[in-house]
């Protein structure tokens, strides 16, 4: 939108400040429409006056589920399909990606997985006639979508001896959700992309899927089929959502509630040199999506 951006990160009252300026917009959901639980305050009315104001959107989610699966959940929070014009997942891109076979790292997969995650993430691959497995020994590769409420949800730790059996074995991972932590309903837990990178470290075979990498989002782009300038992407995570929208040559908004809330609560300074210090330059923050 600006050639030069001002040095200190803008902190808008409401969407509807930049809206004039975008045309299509790259919505993230948890943390931004929703906390898992409910959705936030205000983001569905923003939502209705952005389809109000004649915009395209496309919700672009790091969920490592298929769209429809996403789209179903979204349905209960009061986000209609009539909200938006299309939805991709991290999930949708790993079933495609596992359909196909046509991506060498995938090409090379055998069909037999331990699958690291809870049990509502099946639907990721159910129809793909893969063997899932229990145990590492057995496995070709680790499907990781995340901890499972048995071994929960707060630490790496219970994870840990499962992943030093697939180091040993030189397993390699699909991560379907990049994200490092999420915070659900208020509380902070890890998301697949811990498990990711820990493995990773230890010099693990990591295929990451979803934000801040690119490849989610092309289909995004070619969804909204518009100049990459007209496009506005919004998001909680600097590392995901801000990072990715810089990757993919679109400007981002920040909203600043999602889990950086604990860190830097609403400040517009702390919040631009966080954005600074990571090479990102959001064209603005916003305390929560409000029009």
């Amino acid at each position: 939108m600006n050639a030069q951006l001002p040095p200190t990160l803008p902190l808008l009252n409401g969407l509807a400040d930049l809206a004039p300026h975008y045309d299509g917009y790259i919505v993230d959901l948890w943390g931004t429409v929703h906390d898992g639980v409910r959705p936030f305050d205000g983001a569905v009315a923003c939502l209705q006056a952005l389809r109000k104001a004649g915009k395209q959107v496309v919700l672009l989610s790091n969920a490592p589920r298929p769209a429809h699966v996403v789209a179903s959940q979204l349905e209960g929070f009061g986000v209609s399909t009539a909200l938006y014009d299309g939805i991709m997942t991290s999930g949708e891109e790993t079933h495609r990606l596992l359909r196909e076979r046509t991506d060498p790292w995938f090409a090379r997969l055998g069909g037999t997985m331990l699958h690291i995650g809870g049990t509502y993430d099946q639907e990721l691959y159910d129809d793909l006639g893969l063997r899932r497995v229990t145990s590492a020994r057995e496995a070709d590769f680790v499907m990781n979508t995340g901890p499972d409420l048995d071994r929960g949800v707060a630490s790496l730790d219970p994870y840990l001896p499962e992943l030093q059996t697939c180091l040993a074995r030189g397993l390699p991972m699909i991560c379907a959700n990049p994200d490092m932590i999420v915070v659900k309903g208020g509380v902070r837990q890890i998301c697949a992309g811990a498990l990711a990178a820990s493995y990773a470290e230890q010099g693990g075979d990591v295929c990451w899927i979803g934000k801040p990498y690119p490849r989610v989002y092309e289909p995004v782009l070619s969804m909204l089929d518009m100049p990459r300038e007209k496009i506005l992407a919004i998001g909680d995570a600097l590392e995901t959502d801000i990072k990715g929208a810089a990757a993919a040559g679109v400007d981002s908004l920040w909203i600043l509630g999602g889990i950086h809330q604990e860190m830097i609560g609403n400040d517009a300074n702390l919040a631009t040199a966080e954005a600074h210090a990571a090479g990102l330059r959001p064209v603005a923050a916003l305390p929560r999506l409000v029009w």
